[in-house]
């Protein structure tokens, strides 16, 4: 089981608190995008084995998204932080990098 955090309210709880969101820091694309584009932006996901950062909401807290950089194969977590953050910050890269030395973010 996961053991999430919210970087808002600061409530560590089990995921059956939490709702899962799907993958983190998708480029939406708005209108005036191309068929393509759109269609990329909803269907469209990494699905990779091993470290992850998803989006989770605070379901039965304070309601907030946020994003988790977690390992799929293990369920261990390296941290929580705010949705607004546009790329992980360094500190979860760094919790990473410190017990898989050698991981890089996928391009």
């Amino acid at each position: 089981m996961l053991i999430l955090t919210c970087p808002y309210c600061g409530v560590t709880g089990e995921e059956t608190e939490f709702a899962a969101g799907g993958e983190a820091h998708l480029k939406r694309f708005g209108p005036g995008s191309s068929d393509a584009e759109f269609e990329s932006y909803l269907f469209a996901r990494k699905n990779e084995k091993g470290v992850t950062f998803e989006r989770w909401r605070h379901a039965n807290g304070c309601g907030k998204w946020f994003h988790a950089a977690r390992c799929t194969v293990t369920l261990e977590v390296f941290g929580t932080y705010k949705a607004q953050v546009t790329e992980p910050p360094k500190e979860i890269l760094a919790a990473i990098r410190k017990r898989r030395p050698g991981w890089e973010p996928a391009a």
